[in-house]
Order: C-alpha cells, then structure tokens, then sequence
C-alpha cells in the first residue's frame, strides 16, 4: 500500500467523486493537496507518495514514479513497478474510506500526469476521467493507444508552451495520437513553463463538474 493523505469532506456521502492525484518527480504526497480547496466540495481527495525515493536518480529528497530517460521514455522496470503498485493501491482504496466512492478522477502533475494517463489507458474502462497537467504520454512496451483503450474515458491535458521539463513539442505529439485513436481529449494551453496556473485549474473544472453530473455523482 503506497502511503498517502485523504481528505474526507465531513458530510461525505455514498456516491462522492474520488479524485486520486499523483505528485511529480522529486515531491511527495502533501504536493497536490493543495489543490483540494479548488476541487467540488463534496470530493473525497486522495494523494498517494510515489513508491521510489528521488534521490539515488538524481531528483532531489522527494520521491518518483519511476526513472527518467529523457524525451518521452521512462525506464520501463521502475514505470511497470510504479503501475503495479498504483494498481493495487486504487483497488484497496474503498475500504479505506467511510463511504463509497462514486465516479474516479485520476490525473497527477508532471510525473503524476504521465502516470495518470498511462494507467487509464493500461486499464480500459476503469478511469471515465483523466487530469493530465503538464505529462505527456509514456513510450513504454506494455501501452499500446487505440479505439479500444480510449474508450470510455475523458481526457484533461493542459500544458505549458513554455515548460522546458517536458516541452511543449511532447504534448502536441501525445495529443495527436490520443487523437488518431478517437480519444475524448479536452487539450488546453497555457502562456507558462512547468506548473499549474489559476486559468488551468478554472478550465479543469469546467470541464470535470458537468462529466460528474452526468455520472450521478
């Protein structure tokens, strides 16, 4: 079980949206807590620690999803242990709560994004919502994108034109395939480098609050 932190709204109730967020390279699960107050009030939020320490990489005292190779490659044993365990902790994660969990809204910053989407498109039919901030899509052997593993779930990818950690040039070309193979993609680009901005959080939302409507939550 990755370690984690979880917001419980105090008038939580059966059916509430679950956000999952992973953080990016060399942070740790307090990162993207942060963003809960700009979340629906009546989400349960969950932020689990990635399972690698950052340091022996290179990446600071926080920790990683996996081991970065450069362009759009991660190093395939650390991304599919890093899957794994990502897999396993979503599958534990409705007994941990005092409710039970409605609709799934997976998405993560950087490292989180990357992961986000992969493990969407690993398990078709599993995530109906993905945030991806500022990721971009895994070169890795076991992801294959087609008709058959966009289906069903909704993608959020906003950028940075001007992010040098993963360049914009990695999300135009992970966009178009989503596109080639049908995917329901909302991209969104923003005049900054490597971050969330305030307009990218507002256009989220807009974009998540009437998906969980229409999935009764």
């Amino acid at each position: 079980m990755l370690d984690h932190r979880i917001h419980i709204p105090t008038d939580a109730r059966d059916g509430a949206p679950l956000f999952v967020l992973l953080h990016g390279r060399g942070s740790d699960m307090d990162d993207l807590m942060a963003l809960q107050p700009h979340l629906p009030a009546e989400a349960i939020v969950v932020t689990p620690r990635a399972p690698f320490p950052g340091a022996p990489w290179g990446y600071g005292p926080g920790w990683a999803w996996y081991r970065f190779l450069g362009g759009d490659r991660p190093e395939p044993e650390s991304f599919s242990a890093a899957q794994r365990a990502l897999r396993e902790f979503l599958a534990a994660l409705a007994d941990l709560l005092p409710v039970a969990p409605g609709p799934l809204v997976l998405g993560g910053f950087s490292q989180g994004g990357t992961m986000s989407l992969a493990h969407a498109l690993l398990a078709p039919g599993r995530v109906p919502m993905v945030l991806n901030f500022s990721g971009f899509l895994a070169n890795h052997p076991e992801l294959v994108v087609s008709p058959e593993s966009v289906r069903g779930c909704g993608i959020f990818w906003g950028h940075g034109i001007q992010d040098t950690s993963i360049p914009f040039a990695l999300a135009e070309q992970g966009r178009e395939v989503l596109r080639q193979a049908g995917a329901d993609l909302d991209a969104r680009d923003y005049p900054i480098g490597h971050w969330i901005a305030p307009e990218e959080l507002r256009d989220m939302l807009a974009w998540v609050e009437p998906r969980l409507a229409g999935q009764g939550s």
